[in-house]
């Protein structure tokens, strides 16, 4: 049986390692994942999967993000699911469980970078995505929107930053006497 509860900081060893055995060191050097690494993900929108063992089989996290006209709208990804539990229909869960909150928490639209055969099916579509721009480089074909209420990205235009908390900066360990 596996769980979906929200991340706790205690999380972020288990879910870098999920993501770098997923994705591996590349995912550095592309232009989302260059957008998030200074901020934390929008609150109340990042999710650890869980089996009974209460290891993270499974990671989601979606970004508050704004156009150059302060138009805002919400970033998915990274999504993973460890290899072993690959096929099950929990990176599925995943998403739909994100979307979900992302609504009942008033957001309105979701951008992604991703497959477009694998997110279609949950109604991300290049279409409308077609007015706003990335920061970077990315595949065209993948760069993708879902609506959460109709009309929800009509107003997300131009060229879209990261907005929200930015991430602590670690504090220098201290030497023992």
């Amino acid at each position: 049986m596996t769980h979906i509860m929200p991340e706790h900081q205690n999380d972020a060893v288990a879910i870098e390692a999920l993501l770098e055995r997923a994705f591996g060191k590349a995912r550095h050097r592309k232009t989302v994942q260059k957008m998030r690494k200074a901020f934390l993900p929008s609150e109340g929108l990042a999710f650890v999967m869980t089996d009974d063992f209460d290891t993270v089989i499974g990671t989601i996290r979606l970004w508050d993000i704004e156009g150059e006209n302060g138009a805002r709208t919400l970033l998915l990804g990274p999504v993973a699911v460890a290899n072993e539990y690959r096929g099950q229909g929990l990176g599925d869960a995943l998403i739909r469980h994100s979307l979900a909150q992302a609504q009942k928490l008033g957001h309105k639209g979701v951008i992604l970078v991703g497959d477009a055969s694998y997110y279609g099916r949950f109604g991300f579509t290049r279409d409308l995505t077609l007015q706003m721009k990335l920061p970077g480089p990315v595949d065209e074909a993948c760069f993708l929107g879902l609506e959460l209420v109709e009309g929800g990205l009509k107003d997300v235009t131009a060229l879209l930053n990261i907005t929200g908390t930015l991430r602590p900066k670690a504090q220098p360990k201290r030497k023992a006497a």
